[in-house]
């Protein structure tokens, strides 16, 4: 028998109400643009870029950034959407107790050993914040791009069938934003 529509796509659907509800008094770098956006539009990155259609990675994705940028900690999100979710969130959110240097050091630790699902989303999450650098200043864009590359070095050696073609996209897309990038 199928599974249930509602307990499919329930988590999912309410983890967009949560999304927004803990991001509401936030936004993006440009000052304007409501922080909810970007995590929506990571979700549809990873729906519709990159052809991914399970409800618990869409969920991760729209949770993404709640434990690194909110007071949502991982306990609530494993009560609310499941412990996979909640993993999945905690390995996308950096320690911000570290020093910036460290901080990124360990996440591309993270990142390197993340599952696919973990992968995809962090892909997605990429390639927004690539898409939304044209409104950075220069120097904060430079930063990006570098990020980004160094992000895809730690993801390289471990890739899989899953995560290959999304990887390929965000690879080109920073190409892209790379050759579109004024000389420092």
């Amino acid at each position: 028998m199928a599974e249930p529509l509602r307990e499919r796509y329930g988590k999912l659907l309410s983890a967009v109400g949560h999304a927004a509800r803990a991001h509401r008094h936030q936004v993006r770098k440009d000052g304007q643009t409501p922080y909810v956006a970007h995590v929506f539009r990571v979700c549809l990155i990873a729906r519709h870029v990159f052809g991914i259609d399970d409800p618990e990675v869409l969920t991760t994705a729209l949770l993404h950034d709640t434990i690194e940028d909110t007071t949502t900690d991982r306990d609530d999100l494993s009560e609310s959407f499941g412990p996979l979710v909640a993993h999945g969130v905690g390995m996308l959110s950096k320690d911000s107790r570290l020093p910036e240097v460290e901080r990124e050091r360990v996440y591309m630790a993270v990142l390197a050993e993340a599952p696919e699902a973990v992968v995809v989303c962090k892909l997605a999450d990429m390639f927004d914040n690539l898409i939304d650098s044209r409104s950075l200043s220069a120097e904060k864009r430079r930063k990006t791009l570098a990020k980004t590359a160094g992000y895809l070095s730690c993801l390289k050696p471990a890739l899989t069938a899953l995560t290959r073609g999304p990887f390929g996209i965000v690879e080109q897309l920073l190409s892209e934003e790379s050759k579109s990038e004024p000389a420092a």
